[in-house]
């Protein structure tokens, strides 16, 4: 018990140095500061970093605050604002649709599941409330990527691009800079997308934006389920109960942005 105690207030004793006035550290001059042993210190930043908890930056390499903390951090407001609020509708998407109901948003430059519903039909998907999907390969993420500002979607896709982000998950995996665009200019265009077993095989998804008030994008409503009876021909109906899902969710958060 002492041995984990300590460990602890080694870790936060490490996490307060990150400040808004000193938000960047490198391991040599952390353990300086601290007057720690570097080794230790090293040791402590890096299974920090493969947490999340902190970000390495691959040029510098010095360490700062990473996205794990702000989502631990937001959970409760997230929870509390949002989905409490938007669950319900949630529900009922899933029963009109008879398939699985996932609630995204854009976290990272990727697709965070902070919702979902099961299918009525019984089929459990693989996927995880609080878990990361690429943005480019789902229908929710291309939704989030179509609707960022013109200036935050080029930097977005550059940053995939240029972290040789992009994989092909299966043989529908767009995975070009060219295609990318393009099938975001035609999700915003038509107000949802698809995705046809880019993710998954033998998996389709169709997703709406939610709006805020403000008239913000702030998450994104999906409908999934197996290719074999997800019917194409009924996407128009797909799309308009999702839409309806997304209006209702609308009204309830008013001006919520996560």
């Amino acid at each position: 018990m002492q041995e984990l105690k300590s460990t602890v207030q080694k870790t936060f004793a490490i996490i307060e140095h990150f400040t808004s006035e000193r938000p960047e550290w490198g391991v040599t001059e952390l353990a300086q500061e601290m007057g720690a042993n570097k080794s230790t210190v090293y040791r402590f930043m890096a299974d920090l970093s493969k947490l999340g908890v902190l970000y390495k930056h691959p040029i510098t390499e010095k360490y700062s605050l990473g996205l794990k903390l702000f989502e631990l951090g937001g959970r409760v407001n997230l929870k509390s604002a949002f989905i409490d609020k938007t669950h319900p509708e949630l529900v009922e998407v899933s029963k009109s649709i008879t398939e699985t109901v996932h609630l995204a948003v854009l976290k990272n430059n990727q697709v965070f599941y902070v919702d979902k519903v099961e299918s009525p039909q019984g089929l459990k998907l693989s996927s995880q409330i609080g878990s990361y999907n690429p943005a480019y390969a789902t229908a929710l993420g291309k939704v989030l990527l179509a609707y960022l500002p013109n200036g935050n979607k080029e930097q977005v896709l550059d940053f995939i691009f240029s972290k040789r982000n992009i994989t092909s998950l299966t043989n529908n995996t767009i995975t070009s800079s060219k295609n990318i665009k393009k099938e975001l200019s035609k999700v915003k265009a038509q107000g949802y997308a698809i995705d046809k077993e880019e993710l998954e095989l033998g998996l389709i998804c169709v997703a709406v934006p939610i709006f805020n008030l403000n008239n913000e994008v702030v998450a994104s409503l999906s409908a999934s389920g197996p290719a074999n009876r997800f019917e194409e021909s009924k996407v128009s109906n797909y799309v308009a109960t999702l839409k309806k899902g997304a209006h209702a969710i609308q009204q309830k958060i008013g001006y919520f942005k996560p």
